[in-house]
């Protein structure tokens, strides 16, 4: 053989071995020291942990009726690289099977699809979502033929009453903005549903399952391990009676109509525990269409005035010079007093709303015929310094911590500066503010004997397990005297007293048959936006009462925002508005009569 010949044998066989050693000690650094490396690339491929939602809880109202309340919901989804691989081994025509599916999904959710948009997301390379918001007996009905249809739990928020409590409530939807899935759920945008939200969502739990397309793959069944169940959110419970809401919400929208203001509070509270029973704007969010004009993006809907919208209240505010000339024995019920037509106060002159010369006023007829310049001479004798700490034992200036979101604290001129016309204003309800439900506080405060208990509208929260959690029970606040409330409500029942030679109040529209009711007529001119000083047209008109004077259940306080004061029938008054809902009240809590009628005191001379 020759030499060349066998040189090249031997050549050959030596890079032969080479290889074969290389190759070795590969299949030894793979197996040996990289199989774990590898092992864990792998896993990381097809392995990944994802969220088990929480169940949202559920806002009742103080009967259990449910106010909001979430439904369980499917997001179907298409991932065509997977379910491509599948028709290829199964030998299935990808463009009939995914016209078939589209029908069906069609046939099954009608309108709420467009058939076409369902092949043009299916003929697509990348994973698609088709359609959300799917009820599960519908989902199933779809996946009993075509599984290759993916399925993602979620839920959908439903709020049965509509616009009801939609101003207390406010509105949540699902959420899967967030990067960290765990938080992808049903989240609160505003109102309760989100200053509450941690407690409603409860804790999202997890498990670890197998994709077939590497993290944003498809869920192999059966794969699903260290599983850490959720937990679910609470119930919360309101104070809030359902009826009454809707009641008064629906009366209060039809007073601002007919007497086309520009809008309208109420507030129904109970007398001696301020528990809310009703908080109602004439303008609600819509929550079936929260992106119409009544929906979010209208702050009008979504804010909720009668916690954060202060206004001057006008003679409503008269109730702290009356308890505070009772209490400190300025004066009696029945003491007469000389009340000129006008009175000056530094460099500014106080009329009442009706011309006159000086009369002879009783203490209660200042009141019931609201006296601007007879309710100065009382705070005159009251002092500025008293005055002034009677405003705040009533809780004026300060939030009330009523348990919603957005609340002020009105505002309430400091005593040390205070100008020389400053006590001209506040005692007859100008120049300090205060909210829809802090002027109900100071009159829940005379009906519950002279202490202020701060109002509340969460009445409890509810776990799975039935675990109640009660709200706590705010302290009252001593304000006045027993004697010196039942004193001050007994003079304001003259406010709705009707009696010849003019020895009527100022709202004898909010009386009620077989009731004695207390109560206190306002009105307080708003600043005009354009020259920035009082207007002789633009007003808020204010009623607050007791419901019956005589064994107090309920206070209502009112608030209509600048109604045509002088065209409509109603313009200058919300007292009828009152006596509807007193009357309301009386028939579904079955209040029983008053005894006997109040009696007609005299308010003039």
């Amino acid at each position: 053989m020759p030499v060349n010949t066998r040189l090249r044998i031997v050549s050959v066989r030596f890079v032969l071995i080479a290889a074969l050693i290389a190759a070795g000690v590969r299949l030894i650094q793979v197996q040996g020291v990289e199989a774990q490396g590898l092992s864990d690339r792998a896993n990381k491929q097809r392995v990944k942990t994802i969220p088990i939602a929480a169940k949202r809880g559920d806002i009742l109202d103080r009967n259990g009726v449910k106010l909001a309340f979430s439904v369980e919901t499917r997001t179907l989804s298409w991932a065509p690289k997977v379910v491509k691989k599948e028709y290829e081994r199964t030998k299935i025509d990808y463009e009939t099977r995914i016209k078939d599916v589209a029908a069906k999904i069609k046939s099954v959710l009608g309108d709420k699809v467009d058939e076409n948009d369902l092949l043009t997301k299916m003929r697509g390379d990348g994973y698609s979502v088709l359609v959300r918001d799917v009820l599960p007996a519908q989902e199933r009905d779809i996946r009993r033929k075509y599984a290759e249809v993916i399925s993602e739990a979620q839920s959908r928020r439903e709020y049965p009453g509509g616009t009801l409590a939609s101003n207390i409530i406010g509105y949540a939807n699902w959420r899967s903005d967030d990067p960290d899935r765990a938080k992808h759920n049903v989240h609160g945008l505003f109102g309760m549903e989100n200053d509450r939200d941690a407690e409603l969502a409860g804790e999202a739990g997890s498990q670890t399952v197998d994709t077939a397309e590497g993290a944003d793959g498809v869920v192999i069944p059966g794969s699903e391990r260290n599983v850490r169940q959720a937990k679910d959110g609470s119930d919360i419970q309101l104070t809030i009676d359902a009826d009454v809401q809707y009641d008064v919400q629906q009366k209060l929208i039809a007073y601002v109509a007919q007497n086309r203001a520009q809008g309208g509070t109420v507030v129904v509270m109970d007398a001696k525990t301020s528990e809310v029973y009703a908080l109602a704007n004439d303008k609600s969010f819509d929550p079936k269409d929260p992106q119409g004009p009544n929906g979010y993006g209208n702050p009008q809907v979504t804010g909720n005035p009668a916690v954060s919208n202060p206004y001057e209240p006008g003679s409503v505010n008269k109730i702290v010079t009356a308890s505070a000339a009772i209490e400190d024995g300025v004066t009696k019920p029945e003491d007469t007093h000389k009340v000129p037509g006008s009175h000056k106060v530094a460099d500014r002159t106080v009329e009442d709303a009706w011309s006159h010369g000086t009369l002879t006023m009783t203490t209660t007829g200042i009141f019931a015929k609201s006296s601007n310049v007879g309710t100065l001479l009382l705070a005159e004798q009251i002092g500025q310094n008293r005055y002034a700490e009677m405003l705040k034992k009533f809780g004026l200036g300060q939030k009330t911590g009523v348990g919603l979101p957005g609340e002020t604290a009105g505002q309430v001129p400091d005593v040390k500066q205070w100008s020389g016309s400053t006590f001209g204003n506040l005692p007859i309800g100008q120049g300090l503010s205060m909210t829809v439900l802090q002027m109900a506080g100071m009159y829940q405060t005379i009906a519950n004997n002279g202490v202020r208990v701060p109002p509340r509208i969460i009445r409890t929260s509810i776990d799975r397990d039935g675990t109640h959690h009660d709200e706590p029970r705010p302290e009252g606040v001593r304000v006045v005297n027993d004697q010196t409330a039942a004193t001050v409500k007994n003079m304001l029942r003259a406010v709705v007293q009707k009696a010849p030679n003019q020895q009527s109040g100022t709202g004898v529209a909010a009386a009620l048959a077989g009731y004695q009711i207390s109560g206190k007529t306002g009105t307080a001119q708003q600043i005009d936006p354009k020259t920035k000083i009082y207007s002789d047209n633009l007003y808020s008109i204010t009623f607050a009462g007791i419901l019956p004077a005589d064994n107090p259940r309920f206070v209502v306080g009112i608030m209509i925002d600048r109604p045509d004061y002088y065209g409509a029938a109603n313009g200058k008054t919300a007292a009828p508005l009152f006596h509807d809902i007193a009357s309301y009240l009386a028939q579904r809590y079955n209040l029983p009569l008053s005894p006997e009628a109040a009696p007609i005191v005299p308010l003039t001379q």
